[in-house]
């Protein structure tokens, strides 16, 4: 990193070249605030075809608009991103998105942030807030790297099946900040037995392991990062393709036990060149566990309701069909004592089941007290309005006409052989999701990529398989503070394991995915 120029050296008199940082940083926010209204102005007034779309009028060019605003100030990060998520309540109905009248056009931009896969993560976010409240994923993960092995190449495998076990249930970031002290603790302890020699390159492998897994781990259940929430709300409510959960992990998680031992190869390569003898960590995760001591009672509870929680979510499907038909009875039978036909073309979907089941089994943490208060508040609110935000987007680009629009100009791309259509979806989502948030990036690709299944499902999971910059995710940021990772090393690393996600996803979902998925 470059430090502050040396004004004191330049002759005197000499005019300073170049403007200070903190006034080219107050630049870049100027142009990033004013990027979104501008293209969102130039797209509405400036005429396109987007105002010609048959049956549409100026509505298309409308919803493109609010699109590429919320889009830059993503990419840009103007807002914290769960407000300019809340974009298409005010603009929507002020523009006439859907063609509704001012109140209808409100109702339909505000009831994506309260779908049912809102819930569902919500419910999730709870189970893995009370989990950290009692330290249950850090015992989970001890357990696991202890069942591993402690010999230094099973070690970092164990970091990564530990971290990527843990990704699959909690964010990626919570996920993260849980694992990196455990990375530092046993990288002492073998720095120690090493004679007080700095383990750079072994201290690099475990912590890149942390970031890596925190990523990947996330692909392998619905509730595992947002991206997957949002792809799944995507295509229930545009495409009418409903996943269950046990559905999307046949989808996904082969896929991270597939990608865990490349990491392991690519991040050994690393890590051996510090020439670390078998088995001197042991010391380390025992005394770990035996500071947690025995299982406490708020441990087994959050155990026992995640269990609960897991299994009905796994036998979704043969329950939700015992029990589908008793409930839009009883929502019929309700709604005609109220004289309200409201519920007359409701059906219960995946999604509904899913979500009673997690907002459940987060009531039930509540009333056993194994969740507390404070846990609740330091969940990450914001990302439901994120997910809903998301929603509304691509109701408005669906309901605007836009998307109309956009598949006709992507024709040619569609045209195109699958194999080549899911290849370019992977590495452009790959390259993309780099510079701007996985969320950010998965928003812009479900909106923009021909509507294959498999070709949306790869862009999904490729927004989780940046490894290259600090700047890709929020775990990797995180890893990289802890003075183990070199950029150099992180990119040269991580851009053989983008290029190679590129190529495994392709495959991945060409070969296998696609066939379950329905695209």
């Amino acid at each position: 990193m470059q430090g502050p120029p040396d004004h004191a050296a330049a002759p005197p008199g000499a005019p300073h070249r170049g403007h200070p940082p903190h006034a080219r940083l107050r630049l870049l926010r100027c142009l990033g605030v004013a990027s979104g209204p501008a293209a969102a102005l130039a797209i509405a007034l400036v005429p396109s075809g987007l105002h010609a779309v048959p049956g549409y009028g100026d509505r298309p060019a409308y919803a493109a608009a609010v699109a590429a605003w919320m889009a830059l100030w993503w990419l840009f990060e103007v807002l914290p991103v769960a407000l300019t998520a809340c974009l298409p309540l005010v603009l929507f109905p002020l523009l006439g998105v859907f063609g509704r009248g001012l109140a209808g056009d409100a109702a339909r931009a505000a009831a994506p942030f309260v779908d049912a896969y809102i819930f569902l993560f919500l419910g999730g976010m709870a189970i893995g807030a009370a989990m950290e409240q009692w330290s249950l994923h850090r015992r989970v993960a001890l357990h696991i790297m202890r069942a591993v092995g402690t010999d230094p190449k099973r070690l970092l495998l164990g970091m990564l099946i530990a971290t990527s076990s843990i990704s699959l249930w909690i964010s990626n970031t919570a996920t993260a900040v849980m694992m990196v002290p455990i990375g530092l603790a046993l990288l002492a302890q073998l720095e120690s037995a090493a004679g007080g020699r700095r383990l750079t390159h072994y201290g690099t492998a475990i912590m890149l392991a942390v970031a890596y897994a925190s990523n990947v781990g996330g692909i392998g259940t619905k509730i595992g990062t947002g991206t997957n929430s949002i792809f799944c709300g995507f295509l229930a409510d545009k495409l009418g393709h409903d996943l269950g959960f046990l559905q999307y992990m046949a989808i996904a998680l082969p896929f991270v036990v597939l990608f865990v031992p490349l990491l392991w190869l690519a991040l050994w390569r690393v890590g051996k060149r510090d020439g670390l003898g078998p088995d001197r960590a042991r010391d380390a995760l025992d005394r770990e566990l035996a500071a947690m001591g025995p299982m406490s009672r708020g441990e087994k509870t959050v155990a026992a309701v995640f269990a609960a929680a897991s299994a009905l979510w796994i036998l979704g499907d043969p329950l939700r069909a015992a029990l589908a038909p008793r409930v839009q009875a009883a929502l019929e039978g309700l709604g005609a004592a109220l004289g309200s036909g409201a519920a007359a073309g409701f059906k219960v979907q995946g999604k509904h089941y899913e979500a009673t089941v997690a907002v459940l089994a987060a009531l039930g943490l509540l009333a056993l007290r194994a969740l507390s208060l404070a846990s609740l508040r330091r969940m990450p609110w914001g990302t439901l309005a994120l997910l809903g935000g998301s929603f509304a987007m691509a109701a408005g680009i669906e309901g605007g006409g836009l998307s109309a629009w956009m598949a006709a100009k992507l024709a040619v791309v569609a045209e195109a052989p699958l194999l080549a259509q899911i290849g370019l979806a992977s590495a452009g989502t790959i390259a993309l999701s780099a510079l701007a948030s996985n969320t950010a990036t998965v928003n812009v690709a479900l909106n923009v990529l021909p509507q294959d299944l498999g070709v949306l499902f790869a862009a999904t999971i490729a927004a989780s398989c940046d490894f290259m910059l600090p700047t890709g995710t929020p775990p990797n940021a995180i890893v990289f503070g802890s003075g183990y990772v070199r950029l150099p090393v992180m990119i040269r690393t991580g851009f053989l394991l983008n290029v190679a996600a590129a190529a495994i996803i392709t495959v991945y979902v060409y070969g296998y995915a696609r066939h379950l998925i329905g695209g």
